[in-house]
C-alpha cells in the first residue's frame, strides 16, 4: 500500500512526465493533458515496476503484453479529437491504464480484452480507483461491441493488417477511429478513420508506429503456439531454370542468393570482405552475445587479416582498461603490470577469459615478436575506462556489508544495463528499497576513490594512453556515470558509450591520422543506435558516434544466430551456465536469415547485391541481443528490439548454429609463466 509520501512523489513525477514527455512534445489538448495528469500509472503496475511508472517507455504486464508508453497513449487519445463526454470504445484493455485516461474524458467507456487474466486485473484496479464509468469486457476486440454502439470514438491499442469493418460500422456519424495498421506485425502506420456519413469514411495517415499484433477474427492469427523451429523451404535456381525477378522473391531467397558463404570460421577466405572494408580506418566488429564461440573466433579471423594485410595498429575492446592493459603488456612484450592485476578475474569472467580470446592473444604476441620497434607493435586496449566490472564488484562488496537486501537489488539492476531491454520484467524487479538510495553517496565516493587509484597506476604505466586523456574529465564523468547508473536512469548508457567513443578517439588522435583501430564490442554498442529502438529513447552508442565522426572510414559489422548454446548467467554475479539459445522468433531478422538455409555467410549491406535487396534490408524487424545475462523464459521482452539492419550495420555475419565459448579453467594454467596475462 502506497504511503502518503509515496503518493506525493508519484504525483510530482506524474506532472513532470506530463510536462516533459507529453506537453513539450506537441500535445496541446487541455482535455488530454488533464486526464494524463490525473491517472496514477503506478496503480496499473506490479509493485516491482512502480519505480519506473513515469519513465516514457512501455513496461511488461501479463500475457506477453505491455502497458503502453505514456506519450503514445496521449498521442492516440489526442488523435480522437475529444472535447469531453461521449460514448467511447477501446480495443485492447491491457493493464487498464489507457481505459482510465479515457474514463477521465468520456461519459462511458467500453474496453475490450481477449485475455481473461488481464480483464480481471484491469477490472479490479479500475474499480479500486473509482472508474465506475469504465466497463471491461472479455471478448474478441477485433469484432467490437455492438451492444453499446454507436461510439463517438474508438481507439485500438494493437496493430492489425487493415481496419476491421466491424469497428467502422460501430462508429457514430462524425465519430473517429484511431488504429495502427500495416502489412507486417512489426511495423504499422497509425490511421484515423472518420465516419462522414452512413456509408462514407475518410482515412488519414498520422504517423509510423510499432504495436503488438491485433489478434482475432478480424486481425492477425495468434502465432504464439506455432513451432518456432520450422523452416520454410527456399527454392533455388538451377541450371535449367532462369532466376525469378527479385521483386517476386522472398527476402530470405534474396539473402541466400547474395551472401558470401563462410567455409571455415577460423581460416576461411575473407578477401571479398576485406575489399568491401577498403581503406576504412575504424572497423567495428560486433557479437550478438557475450558468450558465443563462433562470434569470437570469426571476429579474431577478421582482425588477424586486418592486422596482416591492412596494417591495423590496435585492438580496442569492451573491457576495463586495467585488465586490457595486462593483455597489452603481454602481447607487446612489455614489462608486466603488478601481480595483483590479474586480467578479467571479476564477473563476468568468461566474457574475455576464454579459450577463444586466449588463442587470439597468443597469436598477437607471436605476431608482435617479429616487430623490433615496440612502438610499431599492435596494441590491445580496453575502452571501459570506468573499470566497470571491478567497480560494480566494489559496489556489491560495500552493500553486502551494510545492507544485504540492497545488494540483492543492486545485482538485479546491474544485470539489466542493456539498451534493448526497454520493457523487461527483470528490470522492474530492481526497484529501489530501504537503504539502497541512502547508500548512493557512499557508493559513488567508493567508486571515485577506486578510479583515482586506477588512474594513479595508469599515470605510471600509460605511455600512450594518459597523454590522450584528461584526468579531470574522466573523474567528473565517472561520478556522473555511476550516479546515474546507480539510480537506474537511461542516461548511464549514453555516458558510458560516449566515454568509450572518446577513449577510442583519443587513442586514434594520439597515434596520428594514419592510425587504424579494430573495435570488439557487442552489437548493441557497435551497430548504429539511430537504426534501432534505442533512438526513440534518446540513446546513442559507439557505432553511431563513429559514423558521425568518421563517416565511411568507419565500417560496422554485426553478427547473428538462430539457435545453439551460449555462455551466460541468469542474474548478475551468479555462476556462468551453458544455456540453450531458443530458436529465433518469427518476424525477426534471425528468422529471415535462418529461412535462407545458409549455415554461415557474410552479407554486404553497404554494398548490396541489388536495389530490391537493399530496400528489403532497410525494413524493420525484430533483432535479438544476448548479453552476459540470458533469460530464455522472458526472451521476447528481455532480448529483442526493433532494427533496420542495413541502417544499423555495413556488413552482417550470419552463423545459423552456434555454441558457447570455452571458459579458461585456472587449473589448466598451472606452470604457465607469471607473465601470462590471465593469471592463475
Amino acid at each position: 500500500m502506497a504511503t502518503e509520501r509515496d503518493q506525493q512523489v508519484y504525483a510530482q513525477r506524474r506532472q513532470a512526465m506530463v510536462t516533459r514527455h507529453i506537453a513539450q512534445r506537441g500535445i496541446t489538448s487541455s482535455v488530454v493533458l488533464d486526464a494524463m495528469g490525473k491517472v496514477p500509472r503506478e496503480a496499473f503496475l506490479p509493485a516491482s515496476l512502480r519505480e519506473f511508472a513515469y519513465e516514457d517507455s512501455p513496461l511488461p504486464i501479463n500475457e506477453q503484453q505491455t502497458i503502453s508508453q505514456p506519450y503514445i497513449v496521449a498521442y492516440m487519445v489526442d488523435a480522437l479529437q475529444l472535447t469531453g463526454g461521449g460514448n467511447l470504445l477501446e480495443v485492447g484493455t491491457g493493464s487498464g491504464y489507457a481505459a482510465a485516461v479515457l474514463g477521465e474524458i468520456g461519459d462511458h467507456v467500453v474496453s475490450l480484452e481477449r485475455y481473461e487474466t488481464l480483464v480481471d486485473s484491469a477490472h479490479e484496479v479500475l474499480g479500486s480507483l473509482g472508474y465506475d464509468n469504465v466497463e471491461v469486457v472479455h471478448t474478441d476486440g477485433t469484432l467490437g461491441w455492438s451492444a453499446q454502439a454507436p461510439y463517438d470514438a474508438i481507439v485500438v491499442a494493437a496493430g492489425g493488417p487493415d481496419v476491421p469493418t466491424s469497428l467502422k460500422q460501430q462508429l457514430a456519424v462524425g465519430g473517429r477511429l484511431v488504429i495502427p495498421i500495416g502489412p507486417s506485425q512489426t511495423e504499422q502506420a497509425l490511421i484515423r478513420v472518420t465516419r462522414v456519413s452512413e456509408h462514407a469514411f475518410r482515412e488519414e495517415h498520422l504517423t509510423d508506429v510499432r504495436f503488438v499484433p491485433l489478434v482475432g477474427d478480424a486481425g492477425w492469427e495468434d502465432r504464439r503456439g506455432n513451432d518456432a523451429n520450422t523452416r520454410a523451404p527456399v527454392p533455388r535456381a538451377t541450371a535449367n531454370q532462369s532466376p525469378r525477378a527479385a521483386s517476386s522473391m522472398s527476402t530470405s531467397e534474396l539473402i541466400a542468393e547474395a551472401a558470401d558463404p563462410i567455409d571455415d570460421i577460423d581460416e576461411g577466405n575473407i578477401d571479398r570482405l576485406l575489399e568491401r572494408i577498403g581503406d576504412s580506418r575504424v572497423v567495428l566488429i560486433g557479437e550478438a552475445s557475450h558468450g558465443t564461440s563462433e562470434f569470437y573466433r570469426f571476429r579474431a579471423r577478421i582482425t588477424r587479416a586486418l592486422i596482416e594485410k591492412k596494417g591495423f595498429d590496435f585492438v580496442a575492446v569492451e573491457a576495463d582498461w586495467p585488465d586490457a592493459s595486462r593483455i597489452d603488456h603481454y602481447v607487446r612484450h612489455l614489462q608486466t603490470p603488478p601481480a595483483e592485476w590479474t586480467a578479467f578475474s571479476r564477473f563476468p569472467t568468461w566474457m574475455w577469459r576464454n579459450e577463444e580470446v586466449r588463442s587470439f592473444v597468443d597469436w598477437l604476441r607471436e605476431h608482435n615478436a617479429n616487430i623490433s620497434d615496440p612502438d610499431k607493435r599492435v596494441a590491445f586496449h580496453g575502452l571501459d575506462l570506468y573499470s566497470l566490472f571491478t567497480s560494480i564488484a566494489a559496489v556489491l562488496d560495500y552493500l553486502d556489508e551494510v545492507d544485504p537486501q540492497a545488494a540483492a537489488t543492486a545485482r538485479e539492476r546491474y544485470g539489466c544495463l542493456t539498451p534493448w531491454q526497454s520493457d523487461p520484467a527483470t528490470y522492474g524487479r530492481a526497484a529501489a528499497a530501504g537503504r539502497y538510495r541512502e547508500c548512493e553517496d557512499e557508493v559513488v565516493a567508493t567508486l571515485v576513490a577506486l578510479i583515482n587509484k586506477r588512474m594513479e597506476y595508469a599515470q605510471q604505466d600509460g605511455e600512450r594512453f594518459m597523454d590522450a586523456v584528461h584526468n579531470a574529465r574522466l573523474i567528473a564523468n565517472a561520478e556522473r556515470y555511476y550516479r546515474s547508473m546507480y539510480s537506474g536512469y537511461s542516461d548511464s548508457w549514453n555516458l558510458r558509450d560516449q566515454h568509450m567513443f572518446d577513449t577510442l578517439d583519443s587513442l586514434l588522435s594520439h597515434g596520428g591520422h594514419d592510425t587504424k583501430a579494430v573495435i570488439w564490442e557487442h552489437n548493441s554498442h557497435i551497430g548504429d543506435a539511430s537504426a534501432t529502438d534505442m533512438s526513440a529513447r534518446g540513446q546513442h552508442n559507439v557505432g553511431q558516434l563513429c559514423r558521425e565522426a568518421y563517416g565511411d572510414d568507419a565500417y560496422l559489422i554485426g553478427f547473428g544466430t538462430h539457435s545453439g548454446t551460449v555462455a551466460a548467467a541468469t542474474n548478475w554475479d551468479e555462476p556462468m551456465e551453458v544455456k540453450r539459445v531458443r530458436p529465433s522468433l518469427r518476424d525477426s531478422w534471425e528468422r529471415i536469415f535462418h529461412e535462407a538455409g545458409i549455415p554461415a555467410a557474410m552479407l554486404p549491406l553497404r554494398h548490396p547485391a541489388s536495389p530490391e535487396l537493399d530496400r528489403r534490408m532497410h525494413e524493420t524487424y525484430l533483432e535479438r541481443a544476448i548479453g552476459v545475462i540470458y533469460r530464455p523464459d522472458t526472451e521476447r521482452a528481455s532480448h529483442y528490439f526493433n532494427a533496420r539492419l542495413a541502417d544499423q550495420f555495413d556488413e552482417y555475419v550470419w552463423i545459423d548454429q552456434t555454441r558457447a565459448v570455452t571458459p579458461l579453467n585456472s587449473k589448466t594454467l598451472r606452470g604457465v609463466p607469471d607473465a601470462y596475462p590471465f593469471g592463475l
